[in-house]
């Protein structure tokens, strides 16, 4: 791959990366570093309504999971821009091959071919 286009997958890869950081940090600060009293407003120290903590429970354990997901993407994300110093970027890590155009244009920090990839698709549905 030319010079020129691991730049610019490189210049994709981290706006990305920025863009899941500024993400990760406001599930953090509205979900994570709030307490029911400091989401609801509430002043009063009195105790809540059942339905409400299991509100507020539900939302937090839907921050952890964007959260979670997020940081699996970051890790991949951080793994493709290593590859781009590496000079191994573009290749399938399984098969050696080059990875296509089209399929790093879709997906930046891809690690397989696309046949590869269906490969590991259909191994994960067979497990199960």
């Amino acid at each position: 791959m030319k010079k020129k286009e691991l730049e610019k997958y490189e210049k994709l890869l981290l706006a990305k990366r920025a863009e899941l950081l500024k993400e990760l940090g406001l599930l953090k600060k509205a979900a994570m570093d709030t307490t029911i009293k400091d989401s609801t407003g509430d002043l009063s120290s009195y105790s809540y309504h059942m339905a409400d903590q299991g509100t507020d429970a539900m939302e937090r354990e839907k921050a952890f999971l964007f959260a979670s997901k997020s940081g699996r993407l970051l890790y991949h994300i951080d793994e493709a821009l290593r590859r781009i110093k590496d000079k191994t970027y573009s290749k399938c890590q399984r098969c050696g091959k080059q990875i296509s155009q089209a399929r790093l244009e879709a997906v930046p920090h891809a690690r397989f071919c696309i046949a590869c990839k269906e490969k590991e698709e259909r191994e994960k549905t067979e497990e199960i």
